[in-house]
């Protein structure tokens, strides 16, 4: 009989300096950095001088599915704008660069029947590619009928703190469809941010008239837009892009809470077989009794994080990624394979063999 193997979530890639509480704060994807990065070095900025700048190593933004803390990529955006001398950086961000480049959710647009299905993806997904300080209030983008038309309203807190999200989303809300359809328009753009010196670019890019000073961040659709047909992927695709998007929301959610970072600071040294609460503990900058306490919080115990991080990782090797037996015992902390299968075994009621053997 073939042992069923539970399917738990990817675990979730954060920076390798991330510390106790580094990823409590909003993050941004890495592939939507990545890209701002690209588009800059493109303009002629200096790659090296600009990770340098906003604090970010290569190896950071090379996993589309990595997290990079949101400050972080201010600051890229903003060394980005000062080397190339491009004000509307942020604008041509949108403009230029397909957000099905740098993250699922531009491919789950596209993969979806009708526009306001992929705009129901949008707000369900759009946490994967940049979080704000909006999350857990509500939808990021609202749909509203008011002031005589169909408005896409954007209900991020303090938007002019950082008005050049704005000025990529919109862009991107606008371009992104326009790429698929050259017809597509918006009838008109509000924002709360006062004119820049590159108000010119509004017009040219949005090809709709710009209200500075607004009460609020919005775009007028066409009505008609909201039942028109997107589809340019095989349906069976959606399916595919959300369960993965899925997985990956699940992991967001668990990097915050004080399991989720648990988590992150064992995996890169799991190998070594020597993981103990007294050493997280100290990178967390807690006590051995406060971790102990709030983990109890959280209705788990340190033993319990580590052996289900154990069985995890050992399903995804022996399943996913085809590594012999011998070589996951050593990749999950276990110096004897014979230990190992022991504990797999109490693990999943099968041995690590019999998984093998079903996967391959």
């Amino acid at each position: 009989m073939t042992a069923t193997v539970l399917k738990w979530p990817a675990p979730l890639k954060i920076c390798a300096d991330a510390e106790a509480g580094a990823m409590t704060e909003p993050t941004a994807g890495a592939g939507f950095a990545r890209g701002l990065l690209e588009l800059a070095v493109s303009k002629g900025a200096d790659r090296a001088a600009l990770l340098q700048q906003a604090a970010i190593s290569e190896a950071q933004i090379q996993d589309q599915d990595a997290r990079i803390p949101f400050g972080r990529y201010v600051a890229l955006m903003r060394a980005a704008k000062a080397m190339t001398g491009d004000g509307a950086l942020g604008l041509h961000y949108g403009e230029q660069v397909d957000i099905a480049e740098v993250s699922i959710l531009g491919l789950i647009g596209q993969a979806s029947e009708t526009a306001l299905e992929a705009f129901q993806q949008l707000n369900r997904y759009v946490r994967l590619i940049v979080e704000t300080n909006n999350d857990g209030a509500g939808d990021r983008f609202g749909m509203v009928f008011d002031r005589g038309g169909l408005w896409m309203v954007d209900n991020r807190k303090t938007p002019n703190d950082f008005p050049e999200l704005t000025e990529s989303a919109f862009a991107q809300l606008v371009c992104g469809p326009r790429r698929l359809d050259p017809s597509y328009g918006v009838k008109a753009v509000h924002v709360t941010h006062p004119a820049p010196p590159h108000r010119v670019e509004y017009e040219r890019v949005f090809r709709a008239p710009v209200v500075f000073g607004s009460d609020r961040n919005a775009i007028q659709l066409d009505e008609a837009w909201v039942g028109s047909r997107v589809a340019r992927l095989p349906r069976y695709v959606f399916g595919v892009l959300t369960q993965h998007a899925d997985d990956l929301l699940a992991a967001l959610e668990s990097s915050k809470s004080l399991r989720g970072r648990v988590e992150a600071l064992l995996m890169p040294g799991l190998h070594t077989g020597q993981a103990s609460m007294d050493v997280i503990a100290g990178k967390l900058g807690i006590s051995r009794q406060t971790l102990f306490r709030k983990l109890r919080a959280e209705g788990v115990t340190f033993e319990r994080v580590l052996d289900e991080l154990r069985y995890r990782m050992a399903a995804d090797y022996l399943g996913a990624r085809k590594v012999s037996v011998n070589e996951t015992a050593y990749l999950v902390g276990f110096s004897e394979p014979a230990a190992f299968s022991r504990a797999f075994k109490r693990w999943s009621g099968s041995s690590p063999r019999t998984l093998r053997a079903a996967t391959a």
